[in-house]
């Protein structure tokens, strides 16, 4: 199921509705990674408000999601995280290190355009 990619001025948003299959996450990587380029997106933000569940792949897709967009000049945003799937995170050991996070989708929009340059 294919991820809708929205594009608000220079940040792009990803809002994963349900559950993604392995290729379907590596298909979000990679759409996000030519549209960085395509649109000169200053910044992406991947929502994950919907989801009970970041397993591992998931988890490290979304961090080489982060670290491939900032290789193309964008910053990411993870944003919604919910509270059982924060503690399973940290329960597990995974983690999104040096990937910015934010409560909602708001919060996140103010935080890649406070960091602008």
């Amino acid at each position: 199921m294919p991820v809708p990619i929205l594009r608000l001025d220079d940040v792009l948003v990803a809002s994963i509705q349900a559950a993604l299959t392995d290729q379907d996450l590596l298909q979000l990587r990679d759409d996000l990674s030519e549209k960085v380029g395509r649109f000169r997106a200053r910044g992406v933000i991947v929502d994950v408000t919907a989801l009970d569940v970041l397993d591992s792949f998931a988890t490290r897709t979304v961090r080489g999601i982060a670290y491939t967009a900032r290789l193309r000049g964008a910053r990411t945003v993870v944003v919604g995280i919910q509270p059982d799937v924060a503690f399973a995170m940290v329960q597990l050991g995974l983690t999104l290190e040096g990937v910015a996070t934010a409560l909602d989708l708001d919060e996140g929009l103010a935080l890649l355009r406070r960091d602008a340059p």
